[in-house]
């Protein structure tokens, strides 16, 4: 048995995945081994905090269910997520930003027509989202599935509450644009919430001095044909935690300015009570392959987190 030290066991593991068939695959094993033996000599680790490491993560996974994904919330609060994105999406070229998924997408919405309140039998106050999506020479995009969630005025998204299976979808739907690449719909102003704090994420962050807040946000998946898929937020101009989202997700692109009315009806006709909010932002999407597929294809894991 050959005897190793710490740097020439790096390179004996580097050896042990030589005949990995897929180059991919094998790159990144080999760049995994890499990172992690240099953060292990960097850092002199030791026992117990390499154990501590490992029921860390033995929390998290159990900490997953059906509908809380604790991997994704981990990624977000590290700003894995938002780096993966980054690299993946370094040239917009006048395309919409894009931000995290967030742990709280829980698969296809169900399509509702435009004006629907998404949030009727919830508290709050009442807004108005108007929108349109094209392409990068403004282009109009008809037919194009776009799905919206958010939180409620508690800071709770529907998948939270105990009795979501019961009582079903709320605050979150799909709409399909109008011919005109429209689409719109009434729901409550969302507000800034902390994440959940009840697992071993929520308690590194609390140990860590960091704060758990997300400011106020609409989730939208853009899922165009023809079109890379759009994964992004609006953001709450003004939210006191703009500059310091802990999943690092706000651009200064999608921060909205909402508009706050007093008019006696809101942009489709219908009576409003008053006061009520408008939000009004255009959606540019940037040509690719393999949109217009449902979100799951487009590696989206359904799951129940905000």
């Amino acid at each position: 048995m050959p005897q190793f030290d710490d740097a020439e066991l790096t390179a004996a593991v580097i050896r042990s995945f030589g005949e990995v068939p897929d180059p991919r695959v094998k790159f990144l094993v080999e760049e995994l081994v890499k990172s992690l033996h240099d953060y292990v000599r960097k850092t002199d680790l030791t026992f117990d905090e390499w154990g501590y490491a490992i029921d860390f993560l033995t929390r998290t996974g159990q900490k997953c269910t059906s509908t809380r994904q604790e991997f994704i919330l981990l990624s977000d609060v590290l700003g894995v997520s938002m780096l993966v994105d980054a690299v993946n999406h370094r040239q917009r070229n006048g395309a919409t930003e894009t931000t995290v998924l967030g742990p709280f997408y829980v698969g296809e919405h169900k399509p509702m027509p435009h004006g629907t309140d998404i949030s009727a039998k919830l508290p709050g106050e009442r807004m108005f989202v108007q929108s349109r999506v094209t392409d990068l020479e403004g282009k109009l995009l008809a037919g194009v599935p776009v799905d919206v969630w958010h939180a409620d005025n508690d800071g709770y998204y529907d998948s939270q509450r105990p009795d979501y299976e019961t009582t079903g979808p709320s605050s979150r739907a799909r709409f399909i644009t109008d011919a005109e690449g429209k689409f719109f719909f009434r729901t409550i102003l969302p507000c800034s919430y902390p994440i959940p704090t009840d697992g071993p994420v929520g308690e590194m962050i609390l140990q860590t001095r960091r704060h758990p807040m997300r400011p106020a946000h609409v989730h939208f998946l853009v899922n165009a044909k023809g079109y890379e898929p759009l994964i992004t937020h609006l953001f709450m101009d003004g939210d006191k935690y703009l500059d310091s989202d802990v999943v690092f997700g706000v651009k200064d692109d999608l921060i909205s300015k909402i508009e706050k009315r007093t008019d006696a009806t809101m942009p489709d006709g219908k009576p409003a009570k008053s006061p009520w909010h408008l939000m009004t932002y255009e959606f540019h999407m940037k040509p690719g392959a393999g949109a217009g597929a449902a979100p799951q294809a487009l590696g989206v894991r359904p799951s129940e987190a905000a």
